[in-house]
């Protein structure tokens, strides 16, 4: 694996975490500082409104009737801050007439109502805020209407704006390294259990392929699981390989002597005669190591088959497959002076593998003819009821209890039988027979003489219930 595809988790979410915060986090710092822009405003303006009513207050009417103002410095001193913002104001009379303050304070074009009225201006190169409310002075007869502008610089309120916003981002920068701490030690604490697993499994022996039974999140079970089935797997192909090994050089041991003598005593023969003979009684048992490997090939590809967890099965007609195989198999019957037949019609399906399938009548097959004796009658039969039955029965000499029991196991032999072969003939029946859901039943044949062997299968389409209970 590439060094740049390692990488790490907690980093990982680490960085995903602070990148998120990050995006939500000035998201959040953008609106507080609208929020404190205005919240600035609120707080300054009814400041500025309260010196503006109490200059208003103050606003009367002379006796020639002109307006007079005695300026309340309080109302001024109202505005001052640490901030050293500077106050302006004006008062004016109707339409164009200044009475005091200065005058060359903008005044704001529509004011309408009892209500102040705010803006946002620029004063002497400066940014300012302008509060202005229109109030009338009575005479008694008539009322004068007049204005009161009061404005001051904005330093106070941007800097209370500033500290809002720095109390606010310094509050979720906290938030964001406690977050970041909580993320690294929650991490950290989750991936103890994946440190266990790994410790457990680094201390395991090669040859320890047994199930993890490590406890784990359940999100990390589902890893485990896999593991734990590939090693089932695993062990699975081991075993086999094992088992191939060990049976074919146990097995092709003696051929393999009988072989090599037979070459020894070829080379050390005095006439034609005695070389022919024993190069035809090394070719015998270089024939009898073929079919030993063919049968240690068989039954790996049975075991590799038994280990996958969903058969390659198909629907086969049985009958047509053991008719052909059973006509292969006349020219050996006939040489060894057998008579072969089959008894079955029309067609009976049952779900398994055609080519194992092939090897188990094959197998059935040669057994009867290998061991059922000269002159005997060998049949293969096939019949359907709420079962398929497969038989392959002989007259032959037959076994007795024990000898069926034995001839079960793999490599074992009857006591008495003196035909080449390794003991995989019926094992490798019977474990194909299991792959398809089948069983293999071994008895003595009619009237207790000769040799039967039955493989039973499920009927590729079972009847349904209606159907069993129907009457024909």
């Amino acid at each position: 694996m590439n060094r740049r595809d390692v990488y790490s988790l907690r980093r990982r979410l680490l960085l995903w975490l602070l990148l998120s915060t990050a995006v939500i986090g000035s998201l959040a710092l953008t609106d507080t500082y609208r929020e404190a822009i205005g919240t600035a405003n609120i707080v300054s303006d009814r400041v500025l409104v309260g010196s503006a009513l109490a200059i208003a207050e103050r606003v009367v009417v002379a006796e020639d009737g002109s307006l007079e103002v005695d300026i309340p410095y309080v109302a001024l001193e109202m505005l001052t801050s640490a901030a050293q913002d500077r106050v302006f104001y004006r008062v004016d009379g109707p339409p164009g007439n200044f009475i005091t303050g200065y005058q060359q304070l903008p005044l704001l074009a529509e004011v309408q109502g009892q209500a102040a009225t705010y803006a946002d201006a620029v004063f002497r190169g400066e940014p300012i805020r302008v509060a202005t409310l229109m109030r009338s002075a009575s005479t008694g007869i008539n009322s004068v209407p007049f204005s009161v502008t009061v404005a001051e610089t904005t330093i106070a309120r941007r800097q209370l704006a500033s500290a809002i916003l720095l109390r606010s981002a310094l509050r979720l920068l906290a938030m964001i390294c406690g977050a970041a701490l909580i993320v690294w030690i929650a991490v950290t604490m989750s991936l103890r259990p994946l440190k266990r697993l790994g410790e457990a499994i680094a201390e395991r022996s090669p040859d320890d392929l047994h199930p993890i039974e490590q406890t784990v999140p359940t999100e990390v079970q589902g890893l485990v699981d896999t593991v734990n089935s590939f090693m089932l797997r695993l062990q699975s192909a081991l075993s086999a390989m094992r088992n191939f090994t060990g049976n074919a050089s146990h097995q092709l041991r003696t051929p393999l002597a009988i072989i090599r003598t037979q070459l020894a005593l070829s080379a050390r023969a005095t006439t034609l005669e005695e070389a022919q003979a024993a190069a035809l009684k090394g070719d015998s048992a270089v024939a009898h190591a073929e079919r030993i490997m063919a049968q240690l090939l068989l039954m790996a590809k049975i075991d590799a088959a038994a280990s996958d967890a969903v058969p390659m099965l198909a629907v086969l007609d049985v009958i047509g497959l053991a008719r052909d195989i059973t006509a292969d198999h006349i020219p050996a019957a006939a040489a060894a002076g057998m008579d072969l037949g089959f008894d079955g019609e029309g067609t009976v399906e049952i779900r398994a593998e055609p080519l194992l399938m092939g090897e188990l009548l094959h197998n059935l097959i040669g057994n009867a003819i290998a061991y059922a004796g000269s002159e005997a009658e060998v049949t293969v039969r096939v019949r359907q009821g709420d079962l398929v039955r497969l038989e392959v029965e002989d007259n032959g000499p037959g076994l007795d209890p024990q000898q069926l029991l034995l001839v079960r196991q793999r490599f074992a032999r009857a006591a008495d039988a003196d035909a080449p072969g390794a003991g995989l003939g019926l094992p490798i029946v019977e474990e194909i027979a299991g792959l398809f859901g089948a069983e293999l039943q071994l008895s003595a044949g009619r009237d207790g003489r000769g040799f039967l062997a039955v493989v039973i299968f499920p009927p590729a389409h079972p009847p349904t219930s209606a159907g069993a209970n129907s009457t024909w």
